[in-house]
């Protein structure tokens, strides 16, 4: 009988997708569902981004652009890692490709062999591991917790070093945690890849506009590793364009050309109109990303007072990016009506059944004991899950 490859046997679904079609599910059967498991912003593209994407149409920029992108993005995406990152990264050092996600998968797959070992903090982004088992290597996870910030200490990173390891992959701001790494913590992390010159350290900063109360800092600012990080970035987050599919690195050109010719393969250019639009973005004043985030702050402090009010939910309070990652434990071994609540998962499927509310469970992100709350969503839902979760988990003894 014939079957899918191996390779992909070993990848499971992503979780944050599962939960959001469960949730798109009930939707379409009338029911009204608070869907605080999605990870984009619930703003639209603003309207000057979409007017130069409808000019680059009525051009004619619809043909083939080059794999790595148009000449013309790339430099403003160098200015852009210049002016805002304190980075220095050549037009010819930038790829850009179909969404982050696309990046990183390009670099994973241009820089490891089989057996290979990637470090990754926990929690996640659900998908690096999946990247790096589709590249038959092994991720190597260090573990946190709420009591930590989830963060790790540079011990456990120091102890994971092996002569496999070939990548050190996180993101800041964290997606699922919302922890920021300091200045002070990323150095200590430069200090110790320092030491390790066949190590390459890939830096997700996709939240990077989407802090609270500090200005966000790139590891690759460091003197001692800069030629061995792998920045990455796109228009997802900071400027609502999930849908654009737009995301890029700066990273040693070596690493770049592999990309390209890696990506060459796989999907040629990216979108032809989308990267025109993205000219207009990233070239333009931060003032509308501004303003979702001063949005996005008020909304993590009404859904983190509100998550407080849950009984024995531990809220942690995040310094970026558009999530709370509380530690639901207190309800694992608890039931309601012969429903057994054993982990985090259960809770997510008993929440959307009983409460009409979606969230993700932890353990897709690398911590069983949490899950996963949104706040790409208006005070009034955020308002409303609260309540209708309060009344569902008092029902579970």
């Amino acid at each position: 009988m014939m079957e899918p490859s191996k390779r992909l046997q070993a990848v499971e679904e992503s979780q944050t997708l599962v939960m959001t079609k469960k949730a798109r599910e009930l939707s379409e059967q009338g029911i009204s569902v608070i869907n605080l498991s999605i990870g984009e912003p619930d703003f639209d593209t603003p309207q000057f981004i979409k007017d130069a994407a409808i000019d680059a149409i009525n051009k004619g920029h619809t043909h083939y652009p080059p794999v790595a992108g148009y000449l013309e993005l790339r430099k403003i995406i160098s200015q852009k890692f210049r002016d805002q990152n304190n980075l220095e990264y050549a037009p010819d050092q930038i790829v850009v490709s179909c969404g982050a996600k696309h990046s990183i998968m390009n670099v994973i797959m241009a820089l490891l062999n089989p057996g290979d070992e990637v470090i990754i903090p926990s929690p996640f982004w659900v998908s690096y591991p999946a990247m790096v088992k589709l590249a038959e290597a092994k991720p190597v996870f260090l573990e946190s917790n709420i009591d930590t910030d989830y963060k790790f200490n540079i011990e456990q990173l120091e102890n994971a070093i092996t002569p496999k390891t070939r990548i050190v992959l996180f993101s800041s701001p964290c997606n699922p945690s919302g922890s920021v790494f300091s200045k002070e913590e990323l150095k200590a992390i430069a200090d110790v890849i320092a030491r390790h010159p066949d190590i390459i350290i890939v830096s997700d900063e996709i939240y990077e506009h989407l802090q609270y109360g500090q200005n966000h800092t790139s590891i690759g600012t460091f003197e001692n590793v800069k030629d061995r990080v792998v920045t990455v970035n796109g228009l997802s987050k900071a400027y609502a364009m999930t849908g654009w599919r737009i995301g890029y690195i700066g990273a040693p050109k070596w690493i770049a050309q592999a990309c390209e010719k890696l990506q060459g393969q796989f999907t040629s250019g990216a979108n032809s109109i989308a990267q025109y639009a993205a000219m207009t973005a990233i070239g333009s004043p931060l003032d509308e990303t501004i303003k979702m985030r001063n949005e996005f702050e008020i909304r993590r402090d009404v859904l983190f007072n509100g998550l407080r009010e849950l009984p024995s939910f531990k809220p942690n309070y995040p310094k970026g990016a558009f999530y709370i990652f509380p530690d639901v434990s207190y309800y694992f071994n608890k039931s309601y009506n012969g429903q057994k609540i054993e982990n985090a998962e259960d809770l997510c499927f008993y929440l959307l059944a009983d409460a009409h509310v979606s969230l993700v469970s932890g353990a897709a992100f690398g911590n069983p004991e949490c899950v996963r709350v949104s706040y790409a969503a208006s005070t009034r839902d955020l308002n409303e899950a609260i309540r209708r979760m309060k009344i569902s988990l008092a029902k579970l003894a």
